[in-house]
């Protein structure tokens, strides 16, 4: 994102829900031990009095969109109880290098052991956000919607796709559980698309939708013949997603994918399609630069 592309704060989608603790402090209280290893921090209890007190604050050294503060509250919480945590802003700000996130004040061990890992999630889930952010920025104005989708990394899954709801992204399927999506392998091994599509349907309740990969115009043909409700339109031309939208318009969700980036985006975006499936927002976006300084 350039500053010019960043809109003012108040434009910005609305306050998303947190996680609740419960989901969250499992994946800090693991990834804390894997720090800590077998003897703790070594380096902090050799150097460090034992009673000895910081004030630190949480800093933007780069422009994006903040996310992970609740992560970063329990690191330190789980470190140490008498740390305390106090914000300037909320996830979902916007930020500008030398924007202030946060304080923190209390024992300087704890402060120290937990700095890594809630740097980690802060500046990994940040860089998520913004990701996304740049694009959704750059089709608001089409009223495409960008989404992620499972390419996630392993054990992180529900707090990308909070970082990406965040950034002004939605989300698609959770798991594998959650809706039916088929793709060409599934096609091949039902014998067809109609097979493909029939099994699903007898197999799953009435709540769940059932959405088909296409990559031509006949399948998708073929696809609304059979009422789909959602298609994943794969690696499509701009000229076909057009005809593609112009066919589903009224019948069924169209969802674009293939190696979309913030440049291309507005030109998949004008061609009527609902959606807009990025992968590489969840597992490839760069951290977000972020630091503690004194």
């Amino acid at each position: 994102m350039t500053a010019a592309s960043i809109p003012d704060t108040a434009t910005f989608p609305r306050a998303v829900p947190p996680l609740p603790d419960v989901m969250l402090e499992p994946l800090v209280r693991a990834t804390l031990l894997e720090d800590l290893g077998r003897a703790g921090d070594i380096t902090t209890d050799a150097i460090v009095p034992p009673d000895a007190q910081a004030s630190l604050r949480l800093m933007a050294r780069q422009e994006g969109v903040l996310a992970g503060l609740d992560l970063v509250r329990l690191a330190l919480r789980l470190t140490d109880a008498r740390i305390d945590l106090q914000p300037v802003l909320r996830d979902g700000a916007r930020l500008q290098a030398g924007s202030h996130i946060a304080t923190l004040r209390g024992p300087a061990r704890g402060i120290l052991t937990a700095e890594r890992t809630a740097l980690n999630f802060l500046c990994h889930l940040s860089g998520v956000a913004s990701a996304t952010a740049g694009i959704a920025d750059a089709i608001r104005a089409y009223g495409t919607r960008v989404t992620c989708t499972r390419k996630t990394m392993p054990g992180l899954r529900a707090v990308q796709k909070y970082a990406v709801r965040v950034g002004g992204g939605s989300n698609h399927r959770h798991g594998l559980d959650d809706a039916v999506l088929i793709k060409d392998n599934h096609v091949a091994l039902a014998g067809g698309v109609r097979n493909a599509i029939e099994r699903a349907r007898a197999a799953v309740g009435h709540m769940v939708r059932i959405e088909l990969e296409v990559d031509t115009l006949a399948q998708l043909e073929e696809a609304l013949s059979l009422g789909v409700e959602v298609v994943l339109l794969d690696n499509m031309s701009l000229d076909e997603l057009r005809r593609a939208a112009e066919m589903c318009r009224g019948r069924a969700v169209t969802e674009a994918s293939g190696r979309i980036t913030p440049e291309t985006a507005p030109d998949v975006a004008a061609t009527g399609v609902d959606l807009i499936a990025v992968g590489w927002i969840t597992h490839s976006a760069r951290v977000l630069d972020i630091g503690l300084d004194a």
